[in-house]
């Protein structure tokens, strides 16, 4: 006897033993169907144990000992397995953030399925019934969600910073804040959801913007929705001035890229006490800045501070391995535009400042070249960046500062990618909100768990550690002699346990 997968029509996979005899198979028995891997798993487990007790029958001699045994496995059935994975990994780490301060389970529920099985919230339902053993329905859900955001919002963004307070040593004297765009499939628009510049490219898509405020490190401090049409420099004052009202903040340092730099907002950055580091435009800059940027003269790691109007300083880095990228995109970029040119297409229309098109010119009335003068001009500022601030730290300090926005941009593809923020299939605003502050939740969660394991120095992933939740199972029995019910974990792979050990010893 053997067990076998058979495919279905339907397109699950059915489980079943087997025997073969002179030559022909039958089937003893079909333990059931499922279609996911964590499904089929659990119900090749069941029928090993059912070919054990099969083939013990067939044994002459078999001790009480094994016959009891055999009893328990017997009785069991596949309400007896759970997998306990995601509860025992995240569920740990959400309790020791604090989020089980929100007395609500069906949250709880939401943001470990989103860490473990970042699906719809249908098959959310699905997961909770399957492996969870909780059943609720699907309007249940919706009814939750359309009252989430108003009611946790604000408790979540608070446990959030408390958190990541405790982690930066107690206090919060650097920030970081970006925005995203989030498109979504559906082609109507309606008061949130507008078209406008994507930064995903889906320009026809009606999407929202996400900003998001961390600390060092990336450690999750608070997060708002906007308008998908709105001009993302218009979102910082408003919001910086609301989060450091919320937390009580005593006006720390903000950094951010270039594209919140502008005119109206540095002003308002100036006239609400705040010092700021801002990514610099610096072939932007005037005549009289751009001769002292090229009059200093640069060397590999060099740093050079220009004095601004305002007491703002234009603080330049000059890097050989920047230089040497920015020329290779530039020849690559000029290399299709040469192709371009040859098939005797581009028109006056095609000159613009769009990425490379910003090396054409009209050359006569009717034909379109490169224009080699702008493009030699531009290989002046090869390996130079800029940050322009009103601090007085060091300008070490401002360019490493300045570094760490690649947390924040993690943050933004780990939300997009691991934990699946989109696509986002509501198109109620209330559900939108409360999906976010789901996924904002869930981010501080995953924070925890890098931080962990990068301080163990383990070999895990966070996308791999999430994988090893789905198949950790437990199993709840009942001794028949006594009638007690015990429950026991199964026996975890060595990737696992490891998991398991760094989880036990932290929370």
């Amino acid at each position: 006897m053997f067990i076998r997968k058979k495919k279905n029509k339907s397109g699950s996979q059915s489980v079943q033993i087997i025997s073969k005899a002179r030559g022909k198979y039958k089937v003893i028995s079909t333990i059931g169907s499922g279609r996911t891997e964590q499904e089929l798993q659990r119900l090749v487990f069941l029928a090993q144990q059912e070919l054990n007790r099969l083939k013990a029958q067939t044994e002459l001699f078999v001790s009480e000992k094994d016959i009891s045994v055999d009893t328990i496995f017997a009785a069991l059935s596949n309400s007896s397995i759970r997998t306990v994975g995601p509860e025992l990994i995240f569920g740990r780490i959400y309790d020791h953030i604090g989020f089980n301060q929100i007395q609500e389970d069906l949250f709880r529920h939401l943001v470990i399925s989103r860490l473990a099985f970042p699906l719809s919230k249908l098959r959310t339902v699905d997961y909770l019934y399957r492996y969870q053993g909780v059943k609720i329905s699907i309007s249940s859900v919706y009814r939750f969600l359309d009252k989430l955001n108003e009611r946790l919002k604000d408790q979540v963004e608070q446990i959030s910073f408390k958190h990541t307070k405790k982690t930066l040593g107690g206090k919060v004297n650097v920030v970081f804040y970006d925005m995203t765009t989030i498109y979504f499939e559906a082609s109507t628009e309606d008061e949130l959801r507008k078209t406008g510049f994507s930064k995903d490219g889906k320009h026809s898509n009606p999407q929202i913007f996400l900003g998001l405020l961390v600390g060092l490190g990336g450690y999750a401090i608070g997060y708002d929705i906007f308008q998908g049409n709105i001009y993302e420099g218009h979102t910082l004052i408003p919001f910086l001035e609301k989060i450091t009202k919320k937390f009580d903040l005593d006006k720390p340092i903000v950094v951010a890229d270039a594209g919140l730099l502008s005119k109206s907002n540095v002003k308002a950055l100036n006239e609400t006490g705040y010092q700021y580091i801002l990514g610099a435009r610096i072939k932007n800059e005037g005549d009289k800045v751009t001769k002292k940027i090229h009059e200093k003269g640069f060397k590999n790691g060099q740093l050079r501070s220009i004095t601004k109007e305002g007491n703002l300083r234009l603080i330049l880095s000059y890097s050989d391995k920047r230089a040497a990228k920015d020329e290779h995109n530039r020849k690559r970029g000029l290399l299709r535009l040469q192709k371009r040119i040859k098939t005797g297409k581009l028109t006056k229309a095609n000159i613009n400042n769009r990425g490379y098109n910003k090396y054409l010119k009209m050359d006569g009335e009717l034909t379109v070249d490169l224009d080699e003068e702008k493009i030699e001009e531009d290989k002046k500022w090869d390996g130079l960046k800029g940050y322009v601030t009103n601090t007085e730290l060091t300008k070490r300090q401002i360019v490493e500062h300045y570094s760490n926005l690649w947390h924040i941009e993690k943050a933004f593809r780990m939300s997009k990618t691991d934990l699946r923020i989109r696509p986002i299939y509501h198109q109620l605003r209330k559900r939108i909100e409360a999906h976010i502050c789901i996924s904002f939740t869930a981010y501080t969660i995953y924070k925890e768990l890098e931080r962990i394991l990068y301080k163990e120095k383990s070999h895990l992933s966070l996308e791999r550690s999430a994988d090893l939740t789905h198949n950790m199972y437990r199993i709840t029995y009942t001794l028949p002699e006594s009638k007690q019910t015990k429950s026991r974990l199964l026996n975890m792979d060595d990737e696992q346990a490891e998991l398991y050990r760094i989880i036990g010893k932290y929370f």
